[in-house]
């Protein structure tokens, strides 16, 4: 057991000085307060938070970096993430995911929901990738929430072509085996284009005993919107809406092309919506409906396609995409009227929320994951401590991040 105190500790919005927090031998936090102990590792000149909660990622698709840039639509990028995924054995799986991943420690995330769909190598339904994504966190040191992905379709009502037979499962028994054998701490459907209705509700109902949670692509496109009402009659928010018995267990990611009233009807079941501002962006997805921003609404933050890792240019644009479509300033908010402490709550307890964790908060009973800033980095320097937090998310960035700790061990 060992107990820190910074100059500056996160706790109930706001940054306080004089807190020692008790990290326990098992990585956990225990007591928070003042005064708990006089020996303790002094943190001068920095400020405590928790890390950041990364609530869905393809580790994989960090191998694009760079390409398929200056041109094409979603549609043409998926063209190469194919081809990147066509070209990878377990040895550059690994490596690409282990490279992401020690990226991510280093911009202060500390947990990631790995969304993982690329199962096999060529020819083979043999599982080989699973335990190579489990191995590079464990390399690397990050916290994992394996979400274990199914795939068994090319588009909705189509069969797999090509590369997506490495993704695929050939049937929901085959897909639970492989998760259970995974230790998998989440089920997901892929999209509706990848994951027939009935397999969905059942995959979902799995979920839900097992005590897991359940995770899906949901309206990224326009075009399986499309697809769904052709098919089912119904766009996919509101099919899930009507065949899932939907709580908080739930999380949709995107919503980019969601209508208001369906995205409403899913937020009141106390479910999730992840987002991720940065890929969306890249691949011109759109800018989800602002509903999002409403009080109570359950949202987290994901790194996605992993182009680019930064947490603080997630919540930034989160925000600003909002600015910009409704010419208005303060769109997330808290009760206090704080947009810098709504965006890093959505970015900690918000992702925590959505993979079923006890983290995002420096709080009894929490993981011991923490990030700290250097109090005296350019773009901090000077800022009172009620001022801090949004000059560190809308100003400075992640440029000040000193340290990282995953269950209480310094990584960073």
């Amino acid at each position: 057991m060992k107990v820190l105190e910074a100059d500056l500790t996160w706790r109930g919005g706001r940054f306080e000085g004089g807190v020692q927090v008790e990290v326990l031998n098992d990585g956990t936090i225990g007591r928070v307060g003042p005064g708990l102990a006089k020996d303790v590792e002094r943190l001068r000149g920095e400020a405590l938070l928790p890390g950041f909660v990364n609530a869905h990622s393809h580790a994989f698709q960090r191998g694009l970096r760079g390409k398929a840039e200056s041109f094409g639509s979603f549609w043409s990028w998926r063209e190469e993430m194919y081809r990147l995924a066509q070209s990878l054995d377990v040895d550059r799986f690994r490596k690409l995911a282990t490279l992401a991943f020690h990226e991510m420690l280093a911009s202060g995330i500390t947990t990631v929901g790995e969304f993982h769909y690329l199962h096999h190598l060529e020819g083979s339904y043999g599982y080989e990738l699973d335990q190579a994504v489990v191995e590079a966190a464990r390399e690397s040191g990050i916290r994992l929430v394996l979400l274990d992905v199914c795939y068994m379709t090319g588009d909705v009502g189509k069969p797999l072509e090509c590369v997506q037979a490495r993704f695929a499962s050939r049937s929901v028994d085959e897909f639970l085996g492989s998760a259970k054998r995974i230790e998998a701490q989440g089920l997901v459907a892929h999209s509706l284009r990848a994951v027939p209705i009935e397999a969905i509700v059942r995959i979902h109902e799995e979920a839900r005993s097992r005590g897991l949670v359940f995770h899906m692509h949901v309206e990224e496109q326009e075009r399986e919107i499309e697809a769904s009402l052709a098919h089912y009659g119904k766009r996919p928010l509101e099919l899930l809406l009507d065949r899932l018995e939907i709580g908080p267990e739930t999380t949709a990611v995107h919503c980019t092309h969601s209508h208001e009233d369906d995205l409403g009807r899913f937020l009141a079941t106390g479910a999730n919506v992840c987002v991720t501002p940065l890929t969306e962006a890249n691949l011109a997805d759109g800018i989800p409906p602002a509903l999002l921003a409403r009080p109570g609404a359950h949202l987290s933050l994901g790194s996605d396609s992993n182009l680019r890792i930064d947490f603080t240019e997630e919540m930034r644009l989160l925000e600003y995409a909002q600015r910009l479509r409704a010419q208005k300033r303060g769109i997330f908010v808290d009760g206090s009227g704080s947009v810098a402490s709504r965006l890093f709550e959505i970015a900690t307890r918000g992702g925590a929320r959505s993979l079923g964790l006890r983290a995002g908060e420096i709080e009894t009973g929490c993981v011991a994951d923490f990030v700290t800033l250097d109090l005296e980095s350019p773009g901090i320097h000077t800022t009172s401590p009620e001022e801090l937090m949004s000059a560190f998310v809308l100003g400075a960035g992640s440029a000040p991040i000193e340290r990282v700790a995953v269950s209480g061990r310094w990584m960073v």
